[in-house]
């Protein structure tokens, strides 16, 4: 058998809690903002990928990020710190 890790096809690995995920980091260095540009920060807390530029949270869902501006939760005015 071959016993070397292989890719899942998942943005985000579980950390033990199967509620809670850290995204790869590599895979947030690639993703932006689709309506932006600007670099996407990840919060574990609500497992969505924040954009403070666009004020915008896209989810991910099943380990995918879903990165469609009708699909993303408006921030509140203290989640982006403006």
């Amino acid at each position: 058998m071959n016993d070397e890790p292989h890719f899942t096809g998942t943005a985000v690995a579980p950390t033990g809690d199967s509620r809670k995920h850290e995204i790869d980091p590599k895979l947030l260095d690639m993703l932006a903002c689709p309506l932006t540009k600007a670099p996407l920060k990840w919060s574990p807390a609500t497992s969505e990928l924040v954009s403070t530029a666009a004020r915008l949270a896209y989810p991910v869902r099943d380990g995918v990020p879903i990165m469609l501006p009708s699909e993303a939760r408006a921030l509140e005015q203290d989640e982006f710190g403006g």
